[in-house]
Parts: structure tokens; sequence; C-alpha cells
């Protein structure tokens, strides 16, 4: 009999819950063979240890060319082709960009960005509230807000965010755009870039880029100019797409169950452990996530993963392993350990830009609570419908009431 390989990612009947495969998987099965939207084959990860050796051991490789493409595009999608030209994202080369990146992120350095994001979020929000409501919070407060620190960020006119947003989508396409618009987004992303990395170079700002580039040309530098491209793509894929879709999933997380809101409004101090609980119970965010190919043959419990296959480590199911987390379908901003989530990965792949994240995320609920306390759902959790053919995922426009 021919084995039937379930697609993934798996539908699921509501949309702020999970598919009930994750929790089954969990239960009785380390290692599950699916398909992806590219057609090819993978084997699907769930239990938060299997997912942690997964993003640690190196016995698996980021990406490659054999890795099995995930989107439907001819090139496979943004794993196949974001580094190209570079060795960033292996071995001793990922290490050295590493180390001159993370000088640029450390939380006291994105610590001092609060007033800056904060004054941002006023901004927006002053607009928001000006409009009238109801009024369309991912359009108008979410996507806007990550897209002006990153254009803060690199240097780059916040007048040009419509077109880091425009790209920044199409380069995470699934299914949605076709071959020719995916290679004209990196064309003209990578010539915009490339014009201000010169730009940067030439007069250098007080800026991350102008740093990178400064960097780049001294004597221990170690990036190239297409390090430098490959740098502000990766910046603008994790710090403006995925911190947009988190400040609307956040914000119809904690309206679906409008206690959850009230709580921190009653008690701000809880803003940190319930942006931590948020992080940890999101389901419709990262659900393929980075792709890993094993160099050798791997053991999980009583099922081999042979060597060169594809495996995707599913972040959002691991994050809700009873084993790691005690009931972990319930919300709890008090919880102890909600920050060994595993959402902005972990080891030598961690997320080098989490500490912005963290302080958008904090920024903006703080922001709301004292703002607009009377924050609803206009078409409540019916009216949420999740993002597809998108690497990440999230809610399409998340309305809200006040």
């Amino acid at each position: 009999m021919t084995e039937t390989v379930p697609n993934y990612p798996f539908e699921r009947d509501a949309t702020l819950e999970p598919p009930q495969e994750w929790a089954d998987l969990q239960a009785r099965c380390p290692v599950a063979h699916v398909r992806l939207p590219s057609g090819d084959t993978a084997e699907l990860l769930t239990r938060y240890d299997d997912v942690r050796t997964a993003l640690t051991d190196p016995r698996f490789l980021r990406g490659g060319e054999n890795a099995a493409r995930v989107a439907t595009t001819k090139d496979g999608g943004i794993f196949n082709r974001a580094t190209s030209g570079t060795d960033m994202m292996r071995g001793e080369g990922h290490m050295r960009w590493r180390r001159l990146l993370s000088r640029s992120f450390t939380i006291k350095k994105m610590e001092s960005w609060r007033p800056r994001v904060q004054a941002m979020a006023d901004e927006l929000l002053d607009e928001l509230i000006k409009s009238g409501s109801p009024a369309n919070l991912s359009a108008h407060f979410a996507l806007p807000l990550p897209v002006r620190v990153i254009c803060a960020l690199v240097g780059a006119p916040s007048s040009d965010q419509d077109k880091f947003a425009h790209w920044s989508q199409v380069m995470l396409t699934l299914t949605r755009y076709s071959q020719a618009e995916v290679e004209q987004a990196y064309v003209d992303f990578d010539g915009y870039v490339s014009d201000l990395v010169d730009a940067k170079r030439a007069d250098p700002g007080d800026d991350l880029l102008s740093e990178l580039t400064q960097i780049s040309d001294s004597e221990d530098g170690r990036l190239s100019h297409q390090e430098l491209i490959a740098t502000v793509r990766a910046l603008l894929l994790a710090g403006h797409e995925t911190t947009s879709n988190m400040i609307a999933i956040m914000t119809a997380m904690l309206l679906s169950e409008r206690e959850r809101y009230q709580a921190v409004i009653d008690d701000p101090e809880l803003i940190g452990g319930t942006v931590e609980e948020i992080l940890r119970l999101d389901t419709t965010l990262s659900v393929i996530g980075f792709p890993r190919v094993a160099a050798e043959d791997a053991a999980f419990d009583d099922v081999t993963v042979p060597a060169g296959a594809t495996v995707i480590p599913c972040r959002p199911a691991a994050n809700r392993d009873p084993r790691r987390f005690d009931e972990p379908e319930r919300f709890d901003p008090r919880r102890a350990n909600a920050a060994q989530h595993l959402t902005f990965g972990v080891g030598a792949h961690y997320c080098l830009g989490q500490p912005l994240a963290r302080l958008e995320l904090q920024v903006v609920l703080g922001t709301l609570i004292r703002r607009l306390p009377t924050l609803n759902l206009r078409d409540g959790v019916d009216g949420l419908h999740l993002r597809k053919g998108l690497l990440t995922g999230g809610l399409e426009d998340v309305w809200v009431t006040w």
C-alpha cells in the first residue's frame, strides 16, 4: 500500500489554535513525513527536545542546495537563495558574521532605541485614533511601526517603507507570487541596498548600516559588499515582516479573551511576561521556520532520519510540548519558564534581533493599554483569518474598535 503523505502546513479548525496533528504527533510519533507546498517532502519534528536538537546539533545544516524546496517557485524559496554568494549561514563564516553583528544588537544598545520606538508608536497611534473607530490595526499600526524602526536602524528613508514592505512579502512567498515576481523583487531590493551601502560608505551616518560599512572597510573587517546586502535583507525580513505580524497576533490573542488584555491594564508589570507568553503560544507565524538538512543519519527515539533528509523543526509545536511546559495550552503571563520558548531559535542561529523584537512588542502593548483601554476586536475571533501563501503566516487584517 502506498503511504499517504500529509500536506504541510496542516489545516486547522480555529485561526488562533494549533492544528490537532501537532499534539497527536507529540504523543505518538517523534518524526512525521510531510509534503511541503513545493511538492518536496521533509521530516517534521514537534517535540521540544527534538526541535532543540535539530536547531543546535551540528549534524543538522541550515539549508543548502540539497535541501527540500519549500516554495512553489523554481528556486524553492528564500532559504535556498537568501545568502547565496556568501558563507554567512554555515560554520566559521556564520560565526564571523555573528561576531561582527553581535556588538550592534546587545540588549543595552537596543534599549537605547526604546524612546525612538515609543515616539514612533505614539505618532502612529495618534493617526489611528484621529481616523476613528473602527480601524485596521494591521495596516495602520502593526505594519508601519516595524518598517519605520528598520528604516531608521539601517538609515533608509522612511518614505521608502512601502518598497520594503512589498519586497519582503514577495521574497517570503510560498505559493502567492510567481518566479518572475520573485526575481524582480531580488533585483530591485539588491540594487536599492547596493546603492544605499555605497552612500553610507561615502557619507556615514548614525545608523547600523553606516556602522557595518565601516567595519567591513576596517583592517579586521570581513563583510563583503554582497554580505552587507544579505545582512540588510535578513534585518528587513526578520525585523519588519515577522515583528509586524507578531504585533497583530499579540493584539488578537489578547483581545480574543478580553480578560487577558484587561489583566495587563490592571497590572502593567505583566507586560514583559505577557509578551513572552504570546511568543510561546502563537501557532500562526512560523510553522515551517528554517529547515535543516541531516548531514548524517540521526535517531529520534526509534525513528532514524537518514542523511540528506530535510528536517522541519516546528518551533510553535515545541512551544506547546507538555514535556517542557506544564498545561501548555493555558495562557499564563506569570509562567516562570515562558522565556524558554524556541520562537527566536536557539544555539548558533539564535535570532540576533530578538532584543529589538521584544522591545517593540513591549512598547506596543504598553502604548495600547495606556491609550486604548477599551480596545476590542470588531468582528470577534471568527473575523480573524490566517494569511496564506507566505512563509511568514500570521493574520490577515485585524480590525479593532474602541
